[in-house]
């Protein structure tokens, strides 16, 4: 049950702003590697999805630098297909036009995960959930794993002729979004007891996963590359992350709840925006 002090049960993330050296070069690894669609398009700003829901926004931003591999940020952007057979389809599709950019695969139990790196060295998981039945709870907690998936034993088992010459299959959302921290105590009090996730396990202190209604995670936090991180300063990867809510009373809710902790907020009536304790932007809008 719902909670005034919880996210509702049907909250769900919406795009993944990255803020880009190389508008062309990262826009034609979405569009053409990845199989994403061009939703729209300005001098600096390219908004790819599937169909007309928005999945990653990149906005071009030639002044700032990377950061530090060892900083604050994000770890990955998972995008999540209808389909294995519409993972498959993207994930061939990757394969074959940037194949330097796989950075493995995993069996998680819940889900068939497969890790990418875009060309400015952004992380990007593409996976299918298993049907939440077939998922385990133990104490609330979720069982997840990692185990060996053969990506070539996939595709060959998903793949199909038609999906290679059109890698386009079905619609995606983004599933969850995993940033990097500098520690996992302060992220679960900001992102569970403040935002009002609820945590659906740990992976002992290095790693908070946590979601709304029973996911297994909408997001995560990991100290894998960035034990100790402080706060982000201006720098290209991530540039925002946005968390879609049931209605504009939840937007207000939040507010009332973010600044009630002392947490400095954006509101504009129909979106809330704050900094999370390591500088990531965190926008809350309506689906």
């Amino acid at each position: 049950m719902t909670t005034i002090d919880q996210l509702a049960a049907d909250t769900a993330m919406g795009a993944v702003t990255l803020l880009v050296a190389d508008l062309d070069a990262m826009t034609a690894y979405y569009r053409d590697a990845v199989a994403l669609q061009v939703l729209s398009q300005t001098v600096d700003t390219v908004t790819l999805g599937r169909g007309t829901t928005p999945l990653v926004i990149l906005r071009h931003a030639p002044e700032l630098v990377h950061a530090s591999p060892r900083a604050a940020g994000l770890f990955h952007t998972a995008i999540l297909f209808e389909s294995e057979a519409a993972l498959a389809a993207s994930v061939y599709s990757v394969a074959t036009r940037a194949p330097n950019t796989f950075a493995g695969s995993s069996d998680h139990l819940v889900s068939k995960a497969f890790y990418f790196t875009d060309p400015e060295g952004n992380g990007v998981e593409l996976y299918w959930d298993r049907d939440r039945s077939e998922w385990s709870w133990t104490h609330g907690q979720i069982e997840m794993n990692t185990l060996f998936l053969d990506p070539n034993a996939f595709l060959q088992q998903h793949l199909t002729e038609q999906n290679v010459e059109q890698p386009i299959v079905g619609g995606a959302v983004v599933g969850h979004v995993h940033l990097s921290v500098g520690d996992v105590a302060t992220a679960r009090e900001f992102y569970v007891d403040r935002l009002g996730f609820e945590q659906t396990t740990m992976f002992g202190d290095s790693a908070l996963f946590v979601s709304a209604g029973g996911y297994h995670h909408h997001m995560a936090m990991n100290t894998w590359n960035s034990a100790g991180a402080g706060r982000r300063g201006p720098s290209l990867g991530l540039g925002q992350v946005d968390i879609l809510v049931p209605g504009t009373d939840d937007v207000g809710a939040l507010d009332e709840r973010m600044r009630h902790f002392g947490i400095g907020t954006r509101d504009d009536g129909q979106t809330v925006s704050f900094d999370d304790p390591w500088g990531n932007l965190i926008r809350v809008t309506t689906a």
